[in-house]
């Protein structure tokens, strides 16, 4: 699939290792038989598949191939033998917490370690960031921006659903002093403002982090 290896759970992990092995002995046997290996990487492969099907329907056979997520810290306290089942030492949990923004563990109300391999943090509610509902404040809800052009392209299909058309979106380009061609990236919001990106083509020979 899609899906980074840091987001591969151990199942589909073991999957990929088979099956890459099982084409790597089909490569190399092209000279003697190779009608084994290659029914070996089929079947294999529509094992998976149907596994991965059966997992999609049946919450216990989920949970036997991709795992189950399991409290590591709650409460103020680790629990030292879900830890050891999930074999998560302290210095890797601390490790851990750091990375995600947690540098004491009196913000940190409870830890879980994911199915995938992550560790999911839930600060205590005096340590997270304030929400607009905490000041009892109503916010208008958001919603994404349609990407109108990309890359030079008009995208129309995107266009149409914004309910306007290639005439208004030119207008505005020209508005604005450029051509699609010169556009890399352009969308409009909730609002119907028109939020236009171009390329620059200057070539510096450093940046300012080096």
């Amino acid at each position: 699939g899609n899906r980074q290896i840091s987001q591969l759970s151990m199942f589909d992990y073991i999957n990929g290792i088979t099956i890459g092995s099982i084409a790597a002995e089909l490569a190399t046997s092209l000279e003697s038989d190779f009608i084994n290996p290659l029914i070996a990487m089929i079947v294999y492969a529509a094992v998976t598949i149907l596994i991965t099907l059966i997992t999609t329907k049946s919450l216990v056979m989920r949970r036997f191939f991709s795992g189950r997520s399991v409290i590591l810290f709650e409460n103020g306290q680790f629990r030292r033998t879900d830890m050891r089942r999930a074999q998560v030492d302290v210095s890797e949990f601390m490790s851990q917490c750091r990375i995600s923004g947690c540098f004491s563990l009196s913000e940190l109300e409870c830890a879980i370690l994911e199915a995938n391999g992550r560790i999911s943090f839930m600060p205590k509610s005096s340590a997270r960031p304030v929400q607009p509902s905490d000041m009892g404040i109503t916010v208008k809800r958001e919603s994404i921006s349609a990407t109108v052009i990309l890359d030079g392209v008009i995208l129309t299909e995107n266009l149409d659903r914004t309910g306007h058309g290639i005439g208004w979106l030119i207008s505005e380009l020209k508005e604005a002093g450029c051509e699609p061609k010169e556009v890399m990236v352009a969308e409009i919001d909730k609002s119907g403002k028109l939020g236009i990106y171009l390329s620059d083509k200057r070539k510096e020979k450093n940046d300012i982090f080096q």
